[in-house]
């Protein structure tokens, strides 16, 4: 082991316990610092952290950015060590902050997402990712958070689910619907449910019987869509994961218009429900939907005509 890689077992060491999770960084530093050992440098300097995130090709993203800003994180702790290392410029490389559209998924979409998932080879696998679409449709979750699901998180007698150690640390219940315990409970109990190699407590699990991860998570969700016949709407509005959770959002707070209940209340709920740290961060989520804003717009309308009179 080399110093830089020392140093780097310390760095993310000492960050984690501060609450980050560095996953990105947990997978390119250990990249940049073998790639540095390869050209025998000890020291880091801008023109080479600069070679380092600019060798993928440009893929019209950010990506080049992220790569050096994540370097340079780990080059400033190193300049706190020794002042010889490099703290690369922030302004080193262009970027542009830029949110994918969210994709917003009608209820027959879902359902043929769903029903979708039969395309995956092995019935167990299909049977895993219909119910994980259903899961992360109904409530709203991360699907990080759903995977790290285990069988002592849910609790049958009050109907919930027990979100733990999630994104900025925090932990959190989910309320479920009858149906929706009847459908983790089927899952479950399944017959062909692989017996891993290792015991393992995950509630969602892979072709081998272990916990599922992210990447996989993905790409069986774009074999999904695919057969689903889902298209994208524009270039940054494609079909994800993810999007589950900004339609439920949305949807909850349609409801809320529908039924003539003041949204302004609902939506502290809704970002405690969704494990945002502050009610601010869940106005990203409901910026997409044409219905909802035209709600809005028209409830606004109203109580400016009578306060008007």
């Amino acid at each position: 082991m080399n110093s830089l890689e020392q140093h780097l077992t310390g760095y993310l060491a000492v960050r984690r316990a501060m609450g980050y999770k560095l996953a990105r960084a947990g997978k390119l530093l250990p990249q940049f610092t073998t790639w540095m050992a390869e050209r025998d440098q000890s020291l880091i300097t801008s023109e080479l952290a600069l070679e380092w995130a600019t060798c993928p090709p440009a893929t019209g993203s950010n990506w080049h950015h992220q790569r050096l800003s994540v370097v340079r994180g780990f080059a400033a702790h190193l300049h706190a060590i020794d002042p010889a290392h490099e703290i690369p410029p922030a302004d080193l490389l262009p970027w542009r902050a830029r949110r994918a559209v969210p994709y917003l998924y009608t209820d027959t979409e879902i359902q043929t997402l769903m029903d979708s998932a039969r395309v995956i080879p092995t019935p167990h696998r299909a049977a895993t990712m219909r119910t994980l679409i259903g899961l992360l449709a109904v409530t709203g979750m991360r699907v990080g958070e759903a995977i790290r699901l285990d069988r002592g998180d849910i609790d049958l007698a009050n109907r919930l689910l027990i979100v733990r150690d999630t994104k900025f640390g925090k932990s959190r219940e989910v309320a479920l619907h009858p149906t929706t315990i009847t459908a983790l409970q089927s899952y479950l109990a399944r017959r062909d449910r692989p017996v891993p190699p290792e015991p393992t407590t995950a509630v969602f699990t892979s072709a081998a019987g272990t916990r599922l991860i992210y990447c996989n998570v993905h790409l069986a969700f774009k074999q999904i869509v695919a057969h689903a016949g889902l298209h994208p709407r524009s270039v940054n509005c494609r079909p994800r994961p993810h999007d589950l959770r900004h339609t439920f959002a949305v949807n909850t707070l349609l409801d809320a218009y529908r039924i003539s209940e003041n949204p302004a209340v609902r939506l502290p709920l809704l970002s405690t429900y969704l494990g945002h740290v502050h009610p601010g961060s869940t106005y990203w989520y409901l910026q997409a939907a044409p219905e909802l804003l035209a709600l809005a717009s028209d409830r606004l309308e109203r109580h400016l005509q009578g306060a008007s009179r």
